[in-house]
């Protein structure tokens, strides 16, 4: 009977010690409201356009480069993010009337904050979100065809779904795929070679996936 007592007093203990730790996490949940990661992004195109006058379609690369975002939590679940990275793609017209065209290559600086919602699930925490996007074309080169380049500003919606993966209390890892909705009207300047100014509605939508490492503060 001593050794029933006992043993009854023992998990008593335990399960008052788990509940403890339990709720020790989550105030250090909760006062850790800021997250910041870095990541390595792929940021894959979708491309598509409608070329005025000389018709065809448009190829912008794939470009790959650092991203650094930060996330606040406004309660255990809900949390904003915002995203900064700047890109670099080249960009050609295809099948046109007087064949392809090599348009250069222009920087894209596009912005982007999102809602997510969060499913904690131990150490390992996905995600869901949705947002505005607002990107800025910038630093155009024209290439050796065209006199002038110029792309319209533009703002769309995002989506992305991911996970974070402890490490211990401050660190974890995260995989990160977004999806936005791109749009641009371009105009070319082509009078020396082609004798016209060209106007072209292009739809970039790139598939952003990253991986990296977080902290948490």
């Amino acid at each position: 009977m001593k050794k029933a007592v006992f043993g009854v007093f023992l998990m008593l203990g335990f399960f008052q010690l788990t509940a403890q730790e339990d709720v020790k996490q989550q105030d250090q949940d909760v006062d850790k409201k800021w997250q910041v990661r870095a990541r390595f992004i792929s940021v894959i195109p979708s491309e598509s356009a409608t070329i005025e006058a000389i018709g065809g379609d448009v190829s912008i690369s794939t470009a790959y480069v650092p991203e650094l975002d930060f996330t606040y939590f406004f309660t255990k679940n809900w949390a904003a993010e915002l995203i900064l990275a700047t890109t670099n793609h080249d960009v050609e017209a295809i099948n046109t009337a007087v064949g392809n065209i090599d348009l250069g290559d222009v920087w894209l600086l596009p912005p982007t904050i999102t809602v997510q919602y969060h499913y904690p699930m131990g150490d390992f925490k996905p995600y869901v979100g949705a947002g505005l996007n607002y990107t800025i074309f910038y630093g155009a080169d024209e290439g050796p065809i065209a006199n002038d380049v110029d792309y319209d500003n533009s703002i769309g919606f995002a989506f992305q779904a991911g996970f974070d993966y402890a490490l211990n209390d401050t660190w974890f890892l995260n995989l990160d795929v977004k999806k936005i909705l791109l749009q641009t009207d371009a105009t070319v300047n082509a009078t020396t070679a082609l004798g016209a100014t060209v106007g072209a509605d292009v739809d970039i939508n790139p598939l952003i996936i990253g991986f990296g490492i977080g902290m948490k503060f």
